[in-house]
């Protein structure tokens, strides 16, 4: 069992048996998870941004972004990850920040009229947060490193 820290970060360890895989291969086990049926995008990570790579989500009807910035620890074996959010606030007047993982999940509704005349609701967009964070646990924890979530510094 982790430390108590770990609950509040995220962080997940390989299953015993696993063995840590090199780096080349966490990387390119990381960016595999782009595809055809993945809603976000892995790519590589700019200085600026500090990480070696970023996973984003974006969704302007809803103003919300999604970011985790990941830093490969070879040393370690572990990935060291910050996931941000951006979101507009209550009102909708401004967007507010997030960093952490928070499992949220965001949806957009509109109404249609049914079969019996009245009108319902029906659901346009969903995402989940977990629908970003488990593929990319998935594939750190699969080739035996750990996922280390951060709140601070990279």
């Amino acid at each position: 069992m982790g430390r108590f820290t770990d609950r509040w970060t995220g962080t997940k360890y390989p299953r015993s048996g696993v063995a840590a895989r090199p780096a080349p291969e966490v990387r390119a086990a990381l960016l595999a998870v782009n595809g055809p049926d993945v809603r976000f995008v892995v790519r590589e990570g700019t200085p600026k941004e500090g990480a070696d790579l970023v996973a984003e989500f974006e969704f302007p009807a809803l103003d919300l972004t999604l970011r985790t910035r990941m830093r490969l620890d070879p040393a370690a074996h572990e990935v060291r990850v910050l996931e941000e959010c951006w979101e507009p606030t209550a009102d909708g007047a401004r967007r507010q920040y997030g960093r952490g993982p928070a499992n949220k999940v965001y949806r957009q509704w509109e109404t249609r009229p049914g079969a019996d005349g009245r009108q319902h609701k029906a659901e346009t967009f969903r995402f989940a947060t977990q629908d970003m964070r488990n593929p990319l646990q998935r594939a750190v924890l699969g080739v035996g490193w750990t996922w280390r979530g951060v709140l601070f510094k990279l």
